[in-house]
């Protein structure tokens, strides 16, 4: 069954209600992605920003130095004891997701995490089941379904202009785009590369889209060939670590579902290709689209039709946060459902986990529970 909690209006443009409450919310990871969620939050007038917490002193001191907070620390159990927020923000590599959202969950708060949810499906059940043991909220960054090209598939979708989706198709590549920073390259830390960190967004953006249907096998390869090599070309983000580089270069991944549909997903830093490409292409019964033009694809008295909006409304990065911290926001004070709750990053994460269990097995296809 489609998901139709997008309505004919933007969340990004709704208004949440409130009367003067206040959300005490604390930051875990001080790190890039941090930035844009406090900028968010600033935006959203039920936060306060009341806590930081980072294992990196110079981070501690950009946070401060960002929002005025001085409540910081290097352990996030300090911080929850002697802070004692509402929420927290868990912005941290991604194997520190789980422990720090459980933690949290335990002292009372509730959880946004970044993406993608956790480094395995079994991570994702501990976080979901602490939250839910706790009576807390536990939402996933999953920022990609809020963008405007989502949202107008979904209104087309819901409209019947679409018909039965029978196959997906994901990019998420850079022609070379190894991320110098950070700890992107290191497995142990990250649970892989450029599927698990850019993949994860068009994935779930198209899962989001399909109705999120039920995930029950998947197929898988993966290379490397650059990351692990010292930078020979000239590009926007040279020097790499690349002797610390144990992720992918390139993976690919076919998913089959319960209802039959397919989704099949590419992503990675480093691909021989014209330029880099971000696109979601999907086919039904009645009709298409085409994520990055915003295209839809129809039959109608006779003709084959292309539209494409007159208008698109805002599509920035600062705006889709906006958009899912409102909605986490609101589903704290107000009870609105959570449009990426734990179960929808744990879906994700199943798939992501079922690509790189088939190519640890030489690309057989292997089942997801």
């Amino acid at each position: 069954m489609a998901d139709k909690s997008v309505g004919t209006q933007s969340f990004a443009t709704q208004e949440t209600k409130s009367a003067g409450k206040k959300v005490r919310t604390a930051v875990i990871g001080c790190g890039m992605i941090s930035n844009v969620y406090i900028d968010a939050m600033n935006r959203i007038p039920e936060f306060e920003i009341v806590g930081g917490c980072d294992i990196r002193k110079e981070r501690l001191d950009w946070f401060t130095k960002k929002t005025g907070v001085t409540a910081v620390y290097e352990k996030w159990d300090d911080l929850l004891r002697e802070v004692q927020p509402d929420a927290v923000v868990v912005a941290t590599p991604n194997g520190v997701h789980m422990p720090a959202s459980v933690a949290a969950a335990k002292a009372g708060c509730h959880v946004m995490t970044a993406k993608p949810m956790a480094m395995t499906p079994a991570e994702c059940r501990q976080m979901i089941d602490a939250s839910k043991k706790a009576g807390k909220l536990l939402a996933v960054g999953l920022q990609f379904r809020y963008r405007p090209a989502t949202e107008m598939f979904v209104r087309a979708r819901d409209a019947g202009d679409i018909g039965d989706i029978m196959y997906v198709k994901c990019h998420a590549l850079r022609r070379r785009g190894i991320p110098n920073w950070g700890v992107f390259g290191q497995k142990e830390l990250q649970g892989g590369g450029p599927l698990i960190d850019l993949g994860v967004h068009i994935m779930e953006a198209a899962h989001y889209c399909m109705g999120s249907p039920k995930p029950v096998a998947a197929v898988g390869n993966i290379w490397t060939y650059l990351g692990n090599k010292p930078c020979a070309t000239e590009c926007p983000w040279p020097n790499w670590d690349y002797q610390t580089y144990t992720v992918e270069d390139l993976a690919v991944g076919h998913i089959r579902f319960e209802n039959g549909a397919i989704l099949q997903i590419e992503a990675s830093y480093a691909a021989h290709i014209e330029r880099n490409r971000y696109n979601i292409q999907i086919m039904g019964s009645k009709g298409g689209f085409d994520w990055e033009s915003s295209s839809l694809f129809t039959d109608r008295a006779g003709t084959m039709l292309t539209s494409t909006p007159a208008y698109t409304p805002d599509d920035q990065m600062i705006t889709w946060f906006t958009a899912k911290m409102k909605n986490f926001v609101s589903g704290i004070l107000h009870g609105t459902p959570l449009r990426a709750p734990g179960e929808a990053g744990m879906a994700i994460q199943k798939m992501l986990d079922g690509i790189y269990r088939s190519a640890a097995n030489g690309g057989r296809e292997v089942a997801i529970d």
